[in-house]
């Protein structure tokens, strides 16, 4: 009797651990979460939300126009800006015309200037002839200089006055709220009508076409992954577990502590590499959803 309580006895502890090392040979190579790369979209302008159709939950595509930000005071003051370069640009009309008379003279004086060295040649003309036409170009270029350097003032002004326009107009191109890249809206953070302000959030996007395994992976398992490896991902289903394929697209230079999210005190310990792993969603992976990573099967 006794050896037979000693045989069962055997048999029990071989079932366990049979069993023990099954369940350890069937342990995935990673475990994490789903992540995506989310981006906010600010405002750029100051002013009030004219127009804004964003929904939570809303498929955009780059470069869809999805309102606009009150450009009313930007056009008032774009106005001002032209009106006072008008009455620049009026007032240095007098003087450019000036200058246009001047340059006139100063090409008739050359043309002069080579009469009077043609006959200078055929002995037809004096010195004093050609120094009188000289003389004359010196002093229009005195003139003209002159002219010019009482228009700078004007010239810098209306320069300047450009560029202010130049800036209203990037300023009011600003105003529309552009989607930049392609993406699934996550969180609505701005009302049509609300009063905005540059760098205020109005909502977060991300493309959920791929989706970002995050797995912790030790420094053993390390050498078996490589960036571009294909892996297997899994994820809980109703019957069984659901596969994907997967792509390793980044792995960490440097070890860290197992983060806390599941592991024992024990695992917490142990130095761990992060990988990030791309997989093509087909619906079904959200953000934040546990999943295993298999290297191989």
């Amino acid at each position: 009797m006794k050896n037979r309580y000693k045989l069962i006895v055997g048999f029990v502890l071989l079932a366990i651990s049979f069993t023990s090392c099954k369940k350890e040979n069937n342990r995935a190579d990673g475990y994490g979460n789903f992540e995506a790369i989310e981006v906010i979209i600010s405002s750029e302008s100051n002013g009030k939300l004219l127009s804004f159709k964003v929904n939570e939950g809303q498929k955009l595509q780059k470069n869809d126009f999805l309102g606009f930000i009150d450009t009313i005071p930007l056009q008032l003051k774009k106005e001002q800006l032209l009106t006072s370069k008008l009455v620049i640009a009026s007032k240095s009309k007098g003087v450019l015309s000036q200058i246009n008379v001047l340059k006139a003279q100063l090409k008739t004086a050359y043309i002069n200037k080579n009469r009077v060295k043609n006959l200078l040649k055929d002995n037809a003309g004096t010195q004093k002839q050609l120094d009188d036409v000289l003389g004359k170009i010196n002093v229009i270029k005195r003139q003209i200089n002159s002219v010019e350097t009482q228009n700078l003032p004007v010239v810098s002004e209306l320069k300047s006055i450009d560029i202010q326009i130049k800036q209203i107009e990037n300023q009011i191109q600003k105003c529309k709220i552009i989607n930049p890249i392609n993406g699934t809206v996550l969180v609505q953070y701005a009302e049509e009508n609300e009063i905005t302000a540059f760098g205020k959030p109005l909502y977060k996007i991300a493309n959920l076409s791929t989706m970002q395994l995050r797995v912790y992976v030790s420094e053993t398992q390390l050498s078996e992954l490589k960036i571009g490896q294909e892996v297997n991902v899994k994820i809980d289903g109703k019957e069984e577990m659901k596969s994907y394929k997967g792509r390793v697209v980044w792995i960490a230079a440097e070890a860290e502590f197992t983060p806390k999210i599941i592991q024992t005190k024990e695992e917490r310990v142990a130095l761990v590499y992060a990988v990030k792993i791309d997989v093509k969603n087909d619906g079904s992976l959200k953000i934040g959803m546990p999943a295993e990573m298999w290297i191989s099967e």
